[in-house]
């Protein structure tokens, strides 16, 4: 039987989504309960921290990616926890203009599969009474989302704390707490966002401090209290996922460390072996391995390193003579001929594909992506439609190779990030999320 969960949104980022759940969930942690994570949305940098803070792992649902399938099998990770915990993306009803798999990649649309109600958080900086039109709208919305209550934020003084408690109490939002402005809980961010919990030192501190603080502003028992049973969006929880081989050589140290955990799950359970290995320490993928699968992450940050790494790059051009290599945006990256970083230094690269990247003139490329494949990649065949999602600063200065996938974002526009391939080397800007028929 799964736990009862709780869904803890807001209206935009930047409102303090993270700072409430990784609070909450070291908070309960420490009272002795089993939280399980969930992250809404295609996000690597969350699960990490939420890892951090409950000794479980956090695994992503994606409404626009994922079919009921898969999110009933994926919610069954939370069968021997006490309760569960998920953080939305963005604002609560934000998602793509177009219906997916299951929805529109909004975190509104988690809470309604699932029945979590959503607890708010409110950025009620500049405002009072007011505040409690912007919860009332969201709890009217969309039929099918309860809205628990809201914890309020960047409350600048008791009087700030009381007056905006009494819109509240009129408009029939109930308060679970109020956090006080406080920049030393505010987590550091990074170009891609927050830094990946691997590069704090000191995150043990810093989880026990947000502990501290979110255990002293906010009532606990009362959102423990608030959270409902789970539903499973199927009554069918069985999904699998083909794994790309028998034995998967998988970079993974701070360059390439962006890997989905539903899929590494998903190939282990249909019998795959992993055997990790660090391109950053100049180690080559494992010579018994059938494939080698790298990874998106930072390679723009450490390219000097990588370029140097002539035992790892050497044992991957043999590798990729007689196997399959497949490359996730930055491990895309890597496989190419070189690597431009942000100062304008050229970084001679693996040299399996021609693509030729540059982090020198940064431009955002964001969004789900939905690919038709061209030729085959390690677990799928040609034909085949992968549903992903697309995230970096990066541009291609070269692309001599073969177009891997005709690549369209949500509203079914081209992308001209087709990914490429030549011989055994197959590899795409986009981060695999399931094939789009599950």
């Amino acid at each position: 039987m799964l736990p009862s969960g709780l869904l803890v949104s807001a209206p935009a980022s930047g409102t303090g989504k993270t700072t409430l759940m990784l609070g909450l969930l070291r908070a309960l942690q420490k009272r002795g309960m089993a939280v399980q994570p969930f992250k809404s949305g295609p996000d690597y940098i969350d699960p990490g921290f939420h890892r951090a803070a409950t000794g479980r792992p956090s695994v992503n649902l994606d409404s626009w990616a994922m079919g009921p399938d898969m999110i009933s099998s994926i919610l069954t990770l939370a069968q021997d926890s006490d309760l569960t915990i998920a953080e939305g993306s963005m604002g609560l009803f934000d998602g793509v203009a177009s219906i997916g798999a299951t929805g529109t990649g909004a975190s509104s649309d988690i809470a309604a599969l699932t029945g979590w109600p959503v607890v708010l958080v409110l950025d009620i900086s500049g405002q009072a009474q007011s505040a409690a039109a912007i919860a009332k709208g969201f709890a009217e919305l969309r039929p099918g989302v309860n809205l628990a209550g809201v914890v309020l934020n960047r409350v600048a003084s008791p009087r700030h704390d009381a007056l905006t408690r009494e819109g509240m109490k009129e408009a029939g939002i109930t308060v679970f707490g109020s956090l006080p402005r406080r920049k030393d809980v505010e987590m550091p961010e990074r170009h891609l966002g927050l830094v990946q919990a691997q590069d704090q030192s000191d995150l043990s501190r810093i989880l026990d401090a947000l502990a501290d603080f979110i255990s002293e502003h906010v009532d606990l028992d009362a959102i423990c209290k608030a959270a409902n049973p789970t539903s499973l969006p199927s009554q069918s929880t069985v999904w699998t996922a083909p794994p790309p081989g028998e034995r998967i050589a998988l970079a993974r140290d701070a360059a390439f460390s962006f890997v989905y955990p539903h899929l590494i799950d998903a190939w282990r359970k249909a019998g795959a072996t992993i055997l990790p290995f660090s391109p950053l320490a100049d180690e080559m993928p494992d010579p018994s391995a059938d494939i080698c699968w790298l990874p998106g992450g930072y390679p723009e940050l450490h390219a000097g390193k990588l370029a140097a790494a002539q035992t790892y790059q050497s044992a991957l051009r043999d590798f990729a003579k007689t196997r399959p290599v497949h490359g996730e945006c930055g491990g895309y990256m890597a496989m190419g001929e070189a690597l431009i970083d942000k100062e304008g230094t050229h970084h001679k690269m693996a040299g399996l594909l021609g693509l030729v990247t540059s982090y020198e003139k940064r431009k955002m490329h964001l969004g789900y992506r939905r690919a038709e494949l061209l030729a085959p990649v390690p677990g799928y065949k040609a034909n085949h439609t992968l549903r992903g999602h697309e995230f970096h600063y990066s541009t291609i200065t070269e692309q001599p190779d073969a177009p891997l996938a005709k690549v369209y974002d949500a509203n079914g526009d081209a992308v001209i990030e087709t990914g490429s391939y030549r011989g055994h080397a197959t590899g795409t800007f986009f981060h695999l999320i399931a094939e789009a028929s599950q």
